[in-house]
């Protein structure tokens, strides 16, 4: 299916969406970039996907896009009339970024953006056919996993193609790793992704890669509010030095920063996604389930960044029953407390 602003062949082209280190405030003003660079020159608003004043727009790395400073997840129990109007009130604040990573939700989200695909950036991965599953481990297998997930969700593109890996003990093969490359650097190559990434569990394969290989434009990784950089040896300088993007995954933990009370809830989210700006480092991508979800956020963009004293002891207390209460299959995230 053919976008309908843009071509195969425009895209492949260099980004000229924004000025390089630069990143969007409030109102449009120069604003400090992920990794705390600052713009001396305005910044051409014009140039932003789906810009709206009221939301805040950062740089991710050498891709050039100026993307919403809250993005919208794909994991989410929505059928797809409550997608659609989850994706359009989205629209409506400035969020301009979707993140989906298994074929359903690529596939119901895609139908979503059915006539307005130009509003939004759409990252996608076919997570069940990547190279967490051994079968999908050659550059050949995984250009074809791509090429279905783009044929059965109707996109001639994406925007992102990020691979998700699963390490086993930690880490790929460096072999795996290659083929990872090869796939991706020949998706960028055809224009079938505009962007190349990967996500991952782990990280010390996120300096691998990086470090091997300059290719990588984006990467996904869990960040949640227990997340700082760590104290030597951080990802974050890494990312800094070679100007790689970076999203954070899991910033709700797995929704177990949640109890079940309405406003209350409304407000950890609030306060989640500003401690995660504050630190200046990823942009958050949280499943928004819901029209008032998604206000909720674009709310946490309006509010003050740093915490105060009685704050940050409730997001401690936050931290704490977090920590205990993870599911078992989520337990790797206490790996993720140092960056």
């Amino acid at each position: 299916m053919k976008h309908p602003l843009v071509s195969r062949r425009d895209f492949v082209r260099d980004t000229a969406l924004a000025a390089a280190g630069a990143a969007v405030g409030l109102s449009g003003l120069g604003a400090s970039s992920a990794f705390g660079a600052t713009s001396a020159q305005p910044v051409d608003t014009s140039k932003i996907l789906n810009y709206n004043p009221n939301m805040e727009y950062r740089r991710q790395g050498k891709t050039g896009l100026m993307v919403s400073a809250v993005c919208l997840g794909g994991h989410s129990p929505n059928n797809d009339q409550e997608r659609s109007e989850v994706i359009s009130r989205c629209i409506d604040v400035g969020i301009n970024y979707i993140d989906a990573c298994w074929d359903n939700e690529v596939k119901r989200d895609a139908k979503a953006l059915k006539g307005r695909r130009d509003k939004m950036y759409l990252a996608l991965s076919h997570g069940a056919k990547e190279v967490r599953n051994e079968e999908y481990r050659t550059a050949r297998k995984l250009i074809g996993s791509l090429d279905e997930l783009l044929r059965d969700s109707q996109q001639e593109y994406t925007d992102l193609w990020r691979i998700t890996c699963m390490e086993p003990g930690g880490r790929h093969t460096f072999d795996t790793a290659s083929e990872i490359i090869t796939a991706l650097e020949q998706a960028k190559k055809a224009g079938k992704a505009r962007h190349i990434g990967f996500s991952t569990h782990d990280r010390r394969w996120i300096k691998f890669m990086i470090e091997y290989f300059p290719q990588i434009d984006v990467v996904c990784f869990p960040f949640t509010t227990m997340s700082k950089a760590a104290p030597k040896d951080s990802v974050f300088e890494a990312l800094k030095q070679r100007d790689v993007g970076a999203f954070g995954i899991k910033p709700f933990a797995a929704g177990t920063l949640f109890t079940g009370n309405r406003e209350e809830d409304l407000k950890k989210a609030r306060l989640a996604l500003r401690y995660i700006l504050a630190t200046n480092t990823v942009i958050p991508i949280p499943g928004l389930h819901t029209v008032e979800q998604v206000d909720n956020a674009a709310k946490a963009i309006q509010e003050r960044r740093e915490l105060d004293i009685k704050e940050r002891a409730e997001l401690d207390q936050l931290n704490t029953r977090m920590m205990a209460s993870l599911p078992d299959h989520y337990q790797w995230l206490k790996q993720w407390e140092c960056v």
